[in-house]
């Protein structure tokens, strides 16, 4: 039975949106994943370190996945940040079993750790990078790991919804290099991949758009009711509305002590 636009919209508009479980999709909408496998290579590193922090770390899902993948339990120091107060809880309870302790900060404060205390600090899509801290709480042969959201990232989307609109340049890759490079890091390796994401109805399009807040700020149904019919419409037409999420991966590390 055809759904008519009401519903799918108060559908989409039920779902909860604490933690990183896009499972919800599963059926209603796809996204590429990168061709270098992010999910998998933080266990590796994790395999070799004494102490680890993830920034930003959501519900902690994605990353108590990979500690478990990785070392179990024994790390020597486990460290997580969050801002969202639902999703602390949500990563207190992934992380703390496994030895965790999440810390809430805002994404754009100074951490609250001491000078080279971790030998790895990963994130997986972070909102903010404070890289002055991210250097500091490195120790000498330290690595930052992450996959970040690139320049102009679901534009097609964005632009849909709001009309056309310029691309913030603060999300390429070049400028995260060149700020790794300004706290003295040595970016060992960066790639960057355009994804096809693909919307099957406009239920997904709304869960999505309040999930991830940056592709339309502000977003709200009532705000958005005139382009989200005319997606609707579209989905109707087409069979789905296609997007190309941006992604890149940077590897930096902190020059050893004898560099």
């Amino acid at each position: 039975m055809t759904r008519s636009l009401e519903e799918l919209i108060a559908e989409g508009d039920a779902v909860p949106v604490e933690g990183w479980d896009f499972s919800w999709f599963d059926g209603r909408a796809t996204e590429e994943r990168p061709s270098w496998g992010y999910a998998r290579q933080p266990s590796e590193r994790i395999g070799r370190a004494e102490a680890v922090l993830d920034l930003q770390t959501g519900g902690g899902e994605v990353f108590a996945e990979a500690v478990q993948r990785g070392r179990g339990s024994q790390l020597e120091r486990l460290r997580a940040t969050e801002s969202w107060p639902p999703n602390v809880e949500l990563a207190r309870r992934a992380l703390e079993p496994l030895g965790g302790i999440v810390i809430e900060v805002a994404d754009d404060a100074p951490l609250p750790f001491r000078d080279a205390s971790f030998d790895l600090v990963s994130s997986r899509h972070p909102a903010e990078e404070v890289w002055p801290h991210i250097a500091r709480v490195l120790v000498p042969g330290g690595c930052y790991f992450a996959q970040h959201v690139g320049a102009g990232s679901n534009r097609e989307l964005t632009d849909f919804m709001m009309g056309p609109q310029p691309v913030s340049m603060s999300r390429d890759p070049l400028v995260a290099v060149a700020a790794a490079r300004r706290e003295g890091l040595d970016v060992v390796d960066l790639r960057e991949q355009a994804l096809r994401a693909e919307f099957f109805d406009v239920a997904a399009v709304v869960y999505f758009l309040k999930k991830v807040l940056w592709t339309v700020p502000g977003f709200t149904v009532a705000a958005y009711a005139e382009p989200l019919a005319r997606m609707h419409e579209h989905i109707q037409q087409h069979g789905s509305f296609v997007s190309h999420s941006r992604r890149f991966l940077i590897e930096a590390r902190k020059p050893s002590a004898n560099h």
